[in-house]
């Protein structure tokens, strides 16, 4: 059963971080190293700009069968001052494995609100309205809510809304 651990690094070093992690760990420690992204539109020079925004700045994901083994390398490769390694919930995983794809993606959505209840009619949020738990309508972000236990994450996406009606 393949796992997904946040290893914690420097901001703006993910992709250095990230190329490191490919090169030094064996195959049986590392299936895949990546990170999460999402689209988010931005007003700027008078026009909206689509950018490409990190989902957790300053972390790498690691994809690992043998949880042992990568964390014997990575104490390795860091010698003795490993950032703390966090272990991803399996809901959380298959949570974002759907939102993102197989491009780690999340691509922007479009929706309505319709007498109060918001309706995503394109993009990967579709179907997925009941884990918004907050829109920004200006800045054209919708926050979602992934329960892991005890504690709860927040996810950013782009959703525009295009249309709102009472």
């Amino acid at each position: 059963m393949t796992i997904w651990y946040l290893l914690p690094c420097k901001e703006q070093e993910e992709q250095r971080t990230l190329d490191s992690c490919k090169r030094y760990f064996s195959d049986t420690a590392l299936l895949d190293a990546f990170v999460l992204t999402y689209d988010r539109m931005r007003r700027y020079q008078g026009a909206w700009h689509l950018e490409k925004k990190l989902i957790f700045p300053a972390n790498v994901l690691l994809e690992s069968e043998n949880e042992t083994v990568l964390i014997k390398e990575l104490q390795e490769e860091m010698d003795c001052c490993m950032p703390p390694l966090r272990k991803m919930s399996p809901e959380e995983e298959k949570f974002l494995r759907i939102l993102c794809g197989k491009r780690n993606h999340i691509r922007m959505s479009r929706g309505v609100i319709c007498n109060g209840v918001t309706k995503v009619t394109e993009g990967p949020l579709k179907g997925m309205e009941a884990q918004i738990c907050k829109i920004d309508r200006h800045k054209r972000m919708a926050k979602l809510c992934t329960q892991a236990g005890q504690h709860a994450r927040y996810i950013p996406a782009g959703l525009e809304i295009v249309e709102k009606s009472i």
